[in-house]
């Protein structure tokens, strides 16, 4: 037992309450210096990457619409433009909108000194060998974190935008988004995507303290797949094109985690 090990086994509840504290302070630094950089880099984030998404020319929608013209199906899957116009209706609704969007962009770029701030608190309390594995889980944990930003801003998000941007109940009816609504839909849909791709991280965890078994996550595959279809259906709008393409990641990640845990399992 290394001598930090003994040191935090001698700790009291309070003790460890307060270097849990420190390691809190030194992740809000982190992404208070990630939120005022790109708070600065405002036409940047905004023109370049927030809103890009309504433009005709984003890349996602090009990726599909070359895909339409190899297929031979012609412009059947290219998307039409975004006909709405986004309105900020609050006086101080713009500068609010920057401010929510550089915090979550904040955490984003953060995430990794979190997870590695994770990793500091708990390493005094793991063995060598586990100290090993669990330093890996921080570059996993970031790496599945950052496919699952790419994956929905480029693949979800966009496929949302477009089927609630262009939906109508009637042409009598003209869509003119509130900004405030148009940020929501993108960032919450980008980091839940983020957030849902730490399933395999998570479920290492619970088979490490014996919460989860392979046999159990194979037992309850069939209740694993209704969950995966409702949370989809949650994340994403209510267009099934854009809840099957977040539940195949989904279920492949599930059947990776199972993987991770019989792997933990072995090793214990």
């Amino acid at each position: 037992m290394s001598e930090e090990t003994k040191n935090r086994a001698d700790m009291s509840f309070l003790e460890h309450l307060e270097v849990l504290r420190w390691h809190l302070v030194r992740s809000s630094i982190a992404v208070l210096v990630f939120m005022i950089g790109i708070f600065s880099f405002k036409s940047f984030v905004f023109d370049e990457i927030i809103l890009a998404q309504k433009s005709s020319s984003f890349w996602t929608y090009e990726l599909f619409c070359k895909i339409s013209h190899w297929l031979g199906k012609g412009d059947a899957l290219c998307m039409e433009d975004i006909s709405f116009s986004l309105i900020n209706i609050t006086m101080s609704g713009q500068f609010t909108m920057h401010l929510v969007v550089s915090l979550i962009g904040g955490l984003i770029l953060g995430f990794p000194y979190i997870l590695f701030e994770i990793w500091r608190f708990i390493a005094p309390a793991l063995e060598a060998k586990e100290r090993k594995y669990a330093r890996g889980l921080v570059f996993s944990g970031s790496f599945l974190f950052a496919l699952g930003i790419l994956f929905g801003y480029y693949l979800i998000s966009p496929l949302s935008v477009q089927f609630l941007g262009n939906y109508k109940v009637s042409d009598l009816v003209e869509n003119q988004i509130s900004l405030s609504s148009f940020i929501s839909t993108v960032t919450t849909i980008t980091l839940a995507c983020g957030l849902v791709f730490q399933l395999p991280l998570i479920v290492y965890f619970l088979a490490k303290v014996g919460l989860v078994t392979p046999e159990f996550m194979r037992k309850f595959r069939k209740h694993a797949i209704v969950v995966v279809l409702i949370l989809s259906a949650i994340i994403t709008p209510p267009d099934i094109s854009s809840q099957v393409l977040m539940a195949i990641p989904l279920l492949i990640l599930y059947e990776f985690s199972i993987f991770i845990a019989k792997r933990v399992i072995k090793n214990q």
